[in-house]
């Protein structure tokens, strides 16, 4: 009695299963469990901003190291961290002997640069001196040759005569008297003319002799003023280590900013660092950018920045820098955006959200419901239903989403249907059946 009571329980609960079965087949398919049954909306282009988000952290805008290129030790730091500090401000006092010992090496410099330069200047009056002589030795040499062709002149002159006067003795038309005493003034001529010549040689030799002295001269003015030049050279290059040394005795802020660290103190012997100087209004993010963005960014367009720990604030920054290399390990490059902090609320090392407004742009928004993703891929995909009562397999690519939609920026047109709800069994081609709603 008891089997017979089970058998009868299992029968009935058989019964109601294949009952329940049925019906959902029947409200899952409504034309012989061949058509699916789906809802469609129509898709439409509208404005969607164009914005790109990032996550950056805050950095100071510039970061200086302040140290020492002499090695002297450490007298005084006259500021500690935390410090606010002002550009040109005198941060440490180093030991100052190096900087004695360099100015009285500078100092013995500039009196030989002096002593050479006077050297200089008494050899320069030398050879002007020596070149005065040489043009006046110049114009009485020509002034010799000058007369002495006159006396050539004269000498043959009276050669003529004399010759004459002894032709006219000859055919008995003159004197003996007159030939003698021609001759007697020629004679006297030609000893005249040949002592004129040597005192012209004597001259020309002179003359050479004083050209020999004045390039000897100034060959040596020209040596000493390589010399002298060198001597200035080498100064300079003393005068700059010497402020070199200086600077390195006081050192001053480069930048308005904060201490922010301090490694050494009085008395020490620095190897490094003294101290680090941070400029923190303004600062900024470096934001690495995707690829596709490279077109879009320009220096100078405003930026919005956000905080986490700053809720509810936003700041407008800047983009002050566009890195032009594109990095292809991560297809990104970096752009840097400065962030005023005249209000001090911002700090090094905060979490900064920074977004980019590219202004709008009109792209096909769709139901999120009616994105698919394809198993183990990135791939996004919808069905577009088409005039023959046929869905067709889209892939799309998505940009923003907008609350419970997607921005499509590529695959779908101004008025396509999308399958909305019903995409499990679909595939591409297959038949299907609206709902009506």
């Amino acid at each position: 009695m008891k089997t017979l009571k089970t058998i009868s329980t299992i029968l009935i609960v058989a019964a109601l299963l294949a009952s329940c079965g049925g019906k959902k087949d029947k409200k899952g398919m409504q034309n012989g469990d061949e058509t699916p049954l789906v809802q469609v909306q129509s898709v439409f282009a509208e404005a969607v901003d164009e914005t790109s988000d990032y996550a950056a952290t805050v950095e100071a805008f510039k970061t200086n190291n302040i140290m020492s290129s002499t090695g002297n030790r450490i007298k005084s730091i006259l500021v500690d961290v935390g410090s606010r500090v002002s550009a040109g401000q005198t941060l440490v006092i180093l030991d100052n002997v190096t900087t004695v010992n360099q100015e009285s090496a500078v100092a013995g410099q500039r009196a030989s640069v002096a002593n050479q330069q006077a050297q200089v200047a008494g050899q320069s009056a030398q050879v002007e001196g020596q070149r005065a002589a040489v043009a006046n030795q110049d114009a009485a040499v020509a002034s010799q040759e000058a007369q002495l062709k006159t006396d050539e002149i004269n000498l043959a002159r009276q050669k003529k005569d004399l010759d004459r006067a002894k032709e006219l003795v000859r055919i008995g038309g003159g004197t003996q008297q007159t030939v003698d005493q021609l001759q007697a003034a020629y004679d006297a001529s030609l000893e005249a003319l040949k002592a004129r010549k040597r005192a012209l040689q004597a001259s020309k030799a002179s003359l050479q002799a004083s050209k020999a002295s004045l390039d000897a001269s100034h060959s040596s003015l020209q040596a000493s003023r390589t010399s002298l030049g060198a001597s200035n050279t080498s100064l300079g290059a003393s005068q700059r280590q010497m402020q070199n040394v200086r600077e390195n005795t006081r050192l001053t802020s480069p930048i308005s900013g904060v201490v922010s660290a301090r490694n050494y103190d009085a008395g020490d012997l620095p190897g490094g660092p003294i101290l680090t100087i941070q400029q923190l209004n303004p600062l900024k993010v470096v934001v690495n950018v995707n690829e596709e963005e490279f077109p879009k960014i320009k220096n100078g367009m405003p930026v919005n920045v956000t905080f986490d720990v700053l809720p509810g604030e936003s700041f407008v920054g800047t983009v002050h820098l566009i890195h032009p290399q594109i990095d292809q390990a991560t297809r990104t490059f970096k752009v840097e955006v400065t962030i005023g902090n005249g209000g001090g609320k911002i700090s090094t090392g905060m979490f900064a959200r920074v977004s980019f407004n590219y202004g709008t742009a009109n792209h096909i928004v769709v139901p999120d419901k009616a994105i698919v993703k394809m198993q183990g891929a990135g791939i996004r995909y919808v069905y577009v239903l088409e005039p023959n009562s046929t869905v067709r397999y889209v892939e799309v690519k998505l940009g923003k989403r907008l609350g419970d939609r997607y921005e499509i920026l590529s695959g779908l047109s101004n008025g396509d249907q999308v399958v909305v709800a019903g995409q499990s069994r679909l595939t591409n081609g297959k038949k299907v059946k609206v709902q009506k709603k």
